[in-house]
């Protein structure tokens, strides 16, 4: 099954294309059951891209619950490009716009949810979840009127939610992101 070619360039999605297209068909569902057992990463991808299971977005929100609000008891660290990349890696596998404002909404929940029991002092974290804030609505923006109201609520409520112990400025920026993409009460 393997197809070696010696080269001296670095390998490129080209090369690997040629050396896929020699294969049969038994060999490539062999290799994509390879990769599906290699590792989870793999799984959410293949499970999200053929929508298999009751919840594609679980293994995502996992993912981005773990590195925006981890388990300080056990003493792991947040990653707020980990937590990213489980949405990037939903928007690669599948990328419905739906799918990407509940997995954009669930990351600010789980800042406040976070930054309700723990206190921070990490201008970088919150600076990420205003800018998630913001890629939240622009991404609401874009789905019908009917879908946007039950999102723009959600995200209302991180606005609000124990705001008093966030860095100053978040807030603010928050309340100025809504204006700028106008939800507002009287629009849904």
């Amino acid at each position: 099954m393997l197809i070696q070619q010696k080269t001296s360039s670095k390998p490129t999605w080209s090369m690997l294309k040629r050396n896929l297209a020699r294969l049969e068909q038994k060999e490539l569902l062999a290799l994509i059951r390879d990769l599906y057992g290699a590792n989870k990463d793999n799984q959410a991808f293949l499970h999200a891209r053929f929508a298999l299971g009751d919840d594609v977005l679980e293994p995502y929100k996992k993912a981005i619950c773990r590195w925006v609000c981890p388990d300080v008891m056990r003493n792991q660290q947040y990653s707020i490009s980990k937590a990213k990349k489980a949405i990037s890696d939903y928007q690669h596998a599948i990328g419905q716009p739906e799918g990407i404002a509940e997995l954009s909404v669930f990351y600010c929940e789980s800042c406040a949810d976070y930054l309700s029991f723990c206190g921070m002092d990490d201008d970088g974290y919150f600076d990420a979840m205003v800018r998630m804030f913001e890629q939240a609505l622009a991404i609401i923006s874009q789905l019908e009127l009917p879908k946007q109201e039950a999102f723009v609520d959600r995200l209302d409520e991180v606005r609000l939610r124990e705001s008093h112990s966030w860095c100053y400025y978040v807030v603010d920026e928050m309340n100025t992101l809504m204006d700028q993409f106008r939800f507002d009460e009287s629009e849904l």
